[in-house]
């Protein structure tokens, strides 16, 4: 039997906790300049922010006001779990629920809140409108098929009844040069000119650096306003926003012939002085970003040996012999230089944070 009673206050009491070993830095003002600059490139649309998965795993809490101060009106989640981490900071009526409403209690709960639902199909549209209707969003499959109505359903009698505000649809390759986005950006017209509506949305982070057939009237990045850049043309204007520091735990020295990490992945050749950093798959470091990969102390380079562990790696310290336990180093955490991402996209390697990170 799995126990989801609350915590009781007298089992949270006790002493300070003594401080982390690792550390997340959230850059506000790199945050608030993204967001101002795609705002900015958006033209006479107006910038949203998409805050699903807790910011990207940076946040609500960090990055919602400081979305909200720098000037952005609409924030996009996707589950309803969510909306209440983002409305702590904004009016619930500038909080959009990308899943839509699946049943009665999420309609409730919608109403409760003032947060609003995408509504994706037809079945969810005579849902919304059956509990009491009311202002939604309408999302409009163009050909990612993911979520979102038909174009040939724009004309059905439950769609008709809908009070639409945002009327929106979801570029599938608009990192690239391709005819699907224009043929996406005219399907949306066309539904447009059939389903009534106050604003149209199309471009989300790559889709804004497309230009003004693409930006409408509302736009919603997500990836660059964390740091990604989805599209060369953005990379001059994006600026990093995570930074990443793990602490040293120990220092040893290693004969030549012995192994490091599971499997021995890694044998030193000679006598050299390694470290191993408190930090690991759990904290989203995934294996597969140790090969090749290294940290950093100022401009030093420390190779990573061997495989990562769940809460460890174990670094070359030849260029840094000073290093000592309780230093602290770089984790790359540069999600738009591809070269640390070792076949994960960037948006994995935010949204894999991992809670201990999170929690600092």
């Amino acid at each position: 039997m799995i126990d989801n009673a609350p915590v009781g206050e007298a089992a949270l009491a006790g002493p300070p906790l003594p401080p982390p070993s690792l550390r997340l830095g959230v850059d506000k003002a790199a945050l608030a300049a993204n967001w101002k600059a795609l705002d900015r490139l958006s033209g006479s649309a107006r910038a949203g922010a998409a805050v699903k998965a807790d910011c990207y795993g940076l946040g609500a809490a960090t990055c919602v006001p400081v979305l909200r101060d720098a000037g952005c009106e609409t924030f996009f989640v996707a589950h309803w779990s969510e909306v209440p981490d983002v409305i702590a900071h904004v009016p619930g009526a500038q909080v959009a629920v990308l899943h839509g409403v699946s049943n009665q209690a999420e309609c409730a709960y919608a109403r409760a809140v003032g947060a609003v639902p995408v509504i994706n199909s037809v079945e969810q549209a005579a849902l919304w409108s059956t509990t009491g209707g009311g202002r939604c969003h309408l999302m409009l499959d163009t050909g990612i098929n993911r979520l979102g109505i038909a174009p040939g359903e724009a004309g059905d009698t439950a769609i008709g009844g809908l009070a639409v505000d945002l009327l929106m649809s979801h570029l599938a390759s608009a990192d690239e040069n391709t005819a699907m986005n224009r043929m996406q950006a005219e399907l949306l017209g066309e539904a447009a000119d059939a389903i009534p509506h106050q604003r149209l949305s199309l471009a989300n982070s790559a889709g804004i650096a497309l230009g003004n057939r693409f930006t409408l009237d509302v736009t919603r990045p997500g990836l660059a306003l964390y740091g990604g850049v989805p599209r060369e043309e953005l990379a001059d204007v994006i600026r990093p926003v995570v930074r990443v520091a793990a602490q040293v735990l120990q220092c040893r020295q290693l004969a030549p012939g012995d192994g490091v990490g599971y499997n021995s992945a890694f044998i030193a050749n000679s006598h050299m002085r390694v470290g191993t950093v408190s930090m690991g798959y759990a904290d989203g470091f995934l294996r597969g970003r140790g090969p090749g990969n290294a940290l950093w102390h100022e401009a030093r380079r420390l190779p990573i040996l061997g495989k990562v562990s769940m809460d460890m790696v174990v670094v070359d310290l030849t260029t840094a012999p000073d290093l000592a336990a309780g230093d602290w180093l770089e984790v790359p955490w540069n999600i738009a230089d591809a070269a640390q991402q070792n076949a994960l996209s960037p948006y994995e390697m935010l949204t894999v944070l991992g809670a201990r990170l999170r929690r600092i």
